[in-house]
């Protein structure tokens, strides 16, 4: 009985619990990841969970899998994804995070490193064949042991960040895995932590844990207007994504947060090559290049920005949905947690954190906008707008990942999600005006192909 389709998806295998993932999937799986760990030479794989309900159960029928494909498990627990891809660089070089990420409580899945690589695409779709097959070995020699990682991530961060004045902080987990975690890494660099639904609650009875979304930082923004805190942070359901606020309730969207993290970076690696994904402001290219790096956008997806930094040897890489990966002192993961380190290191050498961050360059712009379409609608789509986007000078057109038009004031963005059946769209306008101006024309170009379609905001 083949296992759902729709579960298997560009980076990572996501779905519906019990509806479309179970026990038996996470059975399947341990088998199937285990036997190709094996084939690379891997003998140990790490596996953690994040505070989901249905976390321990498919924890423990992962584990199952794996140890009867014959690896050594390492069970590092209930921990943020980072923690595991942590465990994953420390411990041993393979690992599986038990997550449903920022979606609905109901969901869950699982993130994979092999032998040292966030996989991706046709590796996901290679672990489903051998799992529909029902072909991976059985092998002898598969065990457990529990190992507690926190402590040495703890260490090695406090190690590496130096603040230069103490920051009063306020940290928002949203009741997500971070919560166990988080604040106390923040207190062992120097700061004075004000915590908010630090509980770690599947339920998730205060506000659903997802940074990106405006309406999940009002608890943030109420805490920083009724203490004397400088800073709010607010972390997704497993502790790779950040959501920072300033003082005054703005939210600093991570393509900003590069400029500061890549000026910082660049400062002890001259010349160095920062990643960033198709959605980033057209602010943040100069920003890198005035700070001496070299610039290059890629394509959207966590994996695909990992394996572009190896290639290139980037020192620093980011997305706009919220992960940022540093090389430089650090593993080259996402962590939202290192992140938020790496930020109060910089804004702590200023008086006026809020100030700092407001000061950056800022344009207008649309939020995430969605087009439903069918299934495997979306590529087809942007398929036929490469080949009739046409537009004259001054604007530039980049097919890298969808369909990006570049203007000297702006920039309109069509392209393909790889993880649901939706188009995805951004616009940003230096003015108000050129917003608008380029909103129509990049909906005109949007209705050429797909006249019945219908933009609202993304839903995570």
């Amino acid at each position: 009985m083949p296992f759902a389709p729709s579960i298997f998806k560009a980076y990572d295998i996501r779905g519906i619990v019990p509806a479309t993932l179970d026990q038996a999937v996470a059975r399947a799986l341990g088998r199937a990841f285990g036997a190709a760990a094996l084939a690379l030479g891997e003998r140990a794989v790490a596996v953690g969970r994040d505070g989901r309900l249905s976390g321990p159960a498919l924890s423990q029928a992962l584990i199952e899998g794996l140890v009867a494909a014959g690896v050594e498990v390492i069970d590092v627990g209930a921990v943020t994804t980072p923690m595991l891809y942590f465990a994953a660089s420390t411990l041993c070089h393979s690992g599986i995070q038990v997550t449903g990420s920022h979606n609905p409580k109901d969901y869950n899945g699982f993130k994979m490193v092999l032998a040292g690589k966030a996989i991706y695409g046709e590796e996901i779709q290679g672990l489903r064949r051998t799992m529909d097959a029902g072909s991976a070995p059985a092998r002898p020699g598969g065990s457990v042991r529990q190992v507690d990682v926190f402590d040495a991530y703890l260490r090695r961060i406090a190690g590496d960040i130096q603040l230069g004045r103490p920051v009063k902080v306020v940290v928002d987990s949203g009741n997500g895995i971070a919560g166990a975690s988080a604040p106390a890494v923040f207190r062992a660099i120097g700061c004075e932590v004000i915590e908010l639904h630090s509980e770690v609650d599947g339920h998730f009875p205060n506000h659903h844990p997802d940074p990106s979304k405006p309406e999940n930082l009002k608890d943030v923004i109420a805490a920083l207007q009724s203490t004397d805190a400088e800073l709010g942070l607010a972390f997704d359901g497993d502790g790779d994504r950040l959501g920072i606020v300033t003082k005054d309730g703005q939210n600093i969207f991570p393509d900003r947060q590069m400029m500061l993290f890549a000026q910082d970076v660049l400062g002890r690696v001259p010349g160095g090559e920062i990643i960033f994904d198709v959605k980033c402001t057209q602010r943040l290219a100069p920003a890198i290049e005035a700070a001496g790096g070299k610039a290059t956008m890629f394509k959207t997806g966590h994996s695909l920005i990992k394996a572009k930094m190896r290639e290139t040897g980037s020192p620093l890489g980011g997305e706009m949905s919220g992960h940022i990966f540093f090389k430089e002192r650090w593993y080259g993961f996402d962590d939202g947690t290192y992140a938020g380190c790496r930020l109060l290191e910089i804004l702590s050498q200023h008086p006026n954190a809020s100030a700092v961050l407001n000061a950056l360059p800022t344009s207008f712009s649309t939020p995430e906008l969605n087009v439903s379409c069918a299934e495997g609608e979306p590529h087809l789509l942007v398929q036929k707008l490469i080949e009739t986007a046409k537009f004259d000078a001054p604007a530039k057109v980049s097919t890298i990942d969808g369909v990006r038009v570049d203007w000297p004031d702006g920039f309109g963005l069509i392209r393909a999600s790889n993880t649901t059946p939706v188009l995805v769209l951004r616009f940003e306008g230096h003015t108000q005006e050129s917003l608008h101006r380029i909103e129509a024309a990049m909906l005109a170009l949007l209705k050429s192909v797909k006249p019945d379609a219908q933009v609202g905001a993304a839903a995570h």
